[in-house]
């Protein structure tokens, strides 16, 4: 194996497939990097079992060549000291050869380096998934779903299905929902249905995995191709593969949890009110859970405030747009209200209240449909 590649294609490739391999894994090739030198480019992969990731450079791409003097081969490097040498390697262009006894090459400018690797035929095979159960959006969406529900899942393993976030198509509509169970978030875009994207409401992608992934994907108009197996699924871009296990079992039923109607409305600007409750949380932070009070007072006034018997207190006032309907008092955890309002891309939100023990749901003003954020309150007499 023989290629001479751009130091800077390289390292991104590397940056990528590093997010799944793990040292501590149970099979310890793993713990190394794969890479696969063919006449059209180089492909990288790494993976802890859980995740697996591939990244593809292109012998050319655009008029722009990559990679030159291809001789095809294959090898497993070590994971631990390959990403620090490419980093530090002195020139733009670096040549990488190995022999027959896994011997590997790394030589840029004056800097050379001789590393072992292992046996590529010994790396275990990704599973090539079927594209039947598969369905495109663009990268941009994608990376807005995640980021507008993952921040809810559950960190605790006591359910572990709530460590993920819960994927469904319905009328045409791709829904992700996540919920820890004292919050939840969903979101939802429009999506072309087909009879291949058939593949019922229990997908569960682990909410780590989709960390992962939100850090990979770069901000484009791109496609990404999302396919789905009983246990894996695939998101596919042009030059990456992203594989992951799905989690196992029932994901509760959650569209019980919203409630039909409301009795007190509240539009308010978003930041004023972020703002506000970062205030009154600043006090808040050791005791119960970093609970804030809301008071709905006249003239559209909110009032915020925050108790804490042995640090202080803190009293806020914001005004609101408008308030319709009855009167309130309620506590919430200042951490879950602040999560909500930073993923919401609105001006303004509308929050509906239904009492002073139910949970409350907040949506922008715009598109109320597509996006919602739900938080129990606190009790705190």
């Amino acid at each position: 194996m023989k290629f001479n590649i751009q130091r800077n294609q390289l390292m991104e490739s590397v940056q990528d497939v590093m997010k799944a391999i793990s040292s501590k894994t149970a099979i310890p090739i793993l713990s190394g990097m794969k890479m696969e030198v063919t006449e059209d480019g180089v492909t990288l992969t790494g993976s802890d079992s859980d995740i697996s990731i591939e990244s593809f450079i292109p012998k050319e791409e655009d008029g722009i060549v990559y990679i030159e003097g291809i001789e095809p081969g294959s090898i497993v490097l070590q994971a631990k000291y390959f990403p620090d040498i490419v980093k530090k390697l002195p020139d733009q262009t670096v040549e990488i050869t190995s022999d027959d006894q896994f011997n590997v090459t790394i030589k840029s400018g004056h800097a050379e380096f001789n590393l072992n690797g292992q046996d590529a035929q010994e790396y275990p095979q990704l599973p090539k998934l079927q594209a039947q159960n598969s369905f495109q959006i663009s990268v941009d969406l994608l990376k807005d779903l995640i980021r507008q529900t993952v921040f809810a899942v559950s960190t605790s393993e006591t359910r572990p299905i709530l460590t993920g976030v819960n994927m469904s198509i319905k009328e045409e509509k791709l829904h992700f929902v996540a919920t820890d169970s004292h919050r939840l978030a969903s979101r939802n875009i429009p999506v072309q249905e087909t009879e291949e994207t058939n593949f019922g409401s229990n997908i569960v992608i682990p909410g780590k995995s989709l960390n992962e992934l939100n850090k990979i994907l770069d901000d484009t108009q791109e496609k990404v191709e999302i396919s789905v197996t009983d246990n894996q699924i695939l998101f596919r871009t042009k030059h990456l593969y992203f594989l992951s296990r799905l989690l196992d079992g029932n994901y509760p039923e959650t569209s019980r949890l919203i409630p039909e109607q409301s009795k007190t409305n509240v539009v308010i600007d978003s930041k004023d009110l972020l703002h506000a409750i970062d205030r009154a949380s600043l006090l808040a932070k050791e005791s119960r859970n970093n609970v804030v009070r809301l008071i709905t007072k006249e003239n559209n006034i909110l009032e915020i405030s925050s108790n804490s018997p042995e640090v202080g207190k803190v009293q806020d006032e914001v005004q609101a747009d408008s308030i319709e309907g009855e009167e309130l008092k309620i506590s919430f955890s200042a951490k879950y209200m602040m999560d909500a309002l930073k993923v919401i891309n609105s001006e303004k939100v509308m929050i509906s209240f239904t009492g002073a023990m139910r949970p409350f749901i907040i949506k922008p003003t715009e598109e109320a449909d597509e996006i919602l954020q739900l938080i129990l309150p606190v009790r705190t007499y």
